[in-house]
């Protein structure tokens, strides 16, 4: 090969590399109807992709990183579990008590090894092999990075993967799962199911809802009647939420557990078209859940009564700040609200800024301590005005991986839900 061929094949091989990392400047007529992140705020990052910025640039190939390890990753379906539900049909999703082992070891009759015992702490490794619930949380975690992936860049690769993910757990007959939630975290002869199982899902369900917003904006391989039957599948599942004795329960719940529930239930109102639900969800929140539940101080009580205090806190916050992002859509301002003692969300972001920019330790019971923890909620914070959140935006720890507030500003639990 002469001189000249090799550096013509050189210089397509650095045009081809320099290509995948430029932003296309595919068509994206109308901001995506996201229903926790602002899909105008999206559109404007989009634009300043395409024009260069150099920080997007660097999130942006951080995020790409991500949505490159899925694509040979998957499709998961909800029915190759090893044992079904109780009630035998491979369609329901089942989820483990994480503490709780069997006593005897199982046979035919017995597949479980029942009875079971608590083992407080202590984690049961059929939890994460026997269940589905590794399986939902990649397919949580890879149609957000996927979809955003595309949305960013338009490279179909991305938007193809994510809408066969989509596809293949909750549309296609032979895989597809069931809109309930009545078998997550049973305990095997013990419980079928409880009601604090609903947390595997609104913990990051509502962000598989935007990434389908997203998708909805035009991306090859996710159709009309793909968009129809997940819309219908979403509307089936916000009734089993607000019909179901398991979901009724969970509405009840005094933590983290009922923040989580109405975050979901405002996000899936959202998206399926009841705006008015959505918007009363929101309102309501302010008595039923930052009155009772954060104190004048901004501290939350119960978070910190929990053995991981730290994680707690930033946990309820997480549901608290993306409900006050759905608010945004529907015309109420949770990030303004204050309570009969003064308490509200801002406060409660405030009490945790001493620690999340590290010049105060948490003294609190805390068993796995992780600074970074709190720094998608201090960035949520900034982004609604609060001066003091937005002066320790440059102090707070980044999580593993990198901070993509930027492209993606809504709140995620950036540290372990495990245990």
């Amino acid at each position: 090969m002469s001189g000249r061929s090799r550096a013509a094949v050189l210089l397509a091989a650095v045009v081809t590399i320099g290509a995948a990392l430029v932003p296309s400047a595919h068509a994206s007529p109308k901001a995506p109807d996201t229903a926790v992140l602002d899909g105008g705020r999206l559109q404007q990052t989009k634009a300043r992709l395409d024009r260069g910025d150099p920080q997007l640039r660097r999130e942006l190939r951080t995020l790409t990183a991500r949505a490159d390890t899925w694509l040979n990753q998957g499709p998961w379906t909800v029915v190759d579990k090893p044992k079904p539900a109780p009630g035998g049909d491979v369609h329901d999703y089942l989820s483990q008590a994480p503490y709780w082992w069997p006593t005897t070891t199982p046979t035919a009759d017995n597949p479980w090894g029942c009875p079971y015992v608590q083992r407080d702490g202590q984690r049961n490794p059929e939890v994460d092999s026997g269940t589905d619930r590794q399986d939902v949380e990649k397919v949580f975690d890879s149609t957000y990075d996927l979809s955003l992936a595309w949305y960013y860049t338009g490279r179909r690769v991305y938007a193809e993967k994510a809408a066969q993910v989509l596809r293949t757990w909750f549309l296609d007959p032979a895989t597809r799962m069931n809109p309930n939630l009545n078998h997550a975290q049973f305990i095997p002869c013990k419980y079928d199911g409880r009601a604090i199982g609903i947390i595997d899902f609104s913990q990051s369900y509502t962000s598989v809802l935007d990434a389908q917003a997203l998708l909805a904006t035009g991306a090859p391989g996710w159709s009309a009647k793909d968009r129809a039957a997940m819309g219908k599948w979403n509307a089936d599942f916000l009734g089993w939420l607000k019909n179901s004795a398991f979901g009724k329960d969970e509405g009840a719940a005094a933590n983290n557990h009922g923040t989580f529930y109405d975050m979901q239930l405002a996000a899936l109102a959202y998206a399926t078209g009841d705006r008015a639900l959505a918007r009363k969800t929101v309102l309501d929140a302010r008595a039923r859940r930052i009155d009772p539940q954060i104190a004048a101080d901004g501290s939350q009580p119960q978070e910190l009564a929990r053995t991981r205090s730290w994680h707690y806190s930033t946990f309820d916050l997480v549901a608290y700040t993306r409900l006050a992002a759905i608010g945004r859509h529907v015309g109420v301002n949770l990030w303004a609200y204050h309570g009969p003692d003064g308490q509200g969300v801002l406060k409660a972001v405030d009490f945790l800024l001493p620690t999340a920019t590290g010049s105060a330790t948490w003294p609190y019971p805390e068993l796995e301590f992780h600074r970074y923890a709190a720094s998608d909620v201090v960035h949520a914070a900034a982004d609604a005005g609060d001066k003091a959140a937005q002066r320790a935006v440059a102090k707070l720890e980044a999580p593993p991986g990198g901070d993509l507030w930027e492209l993606r500003p809504a709140a995620e639990q950036l540290d372990s839900i495990a245990g």
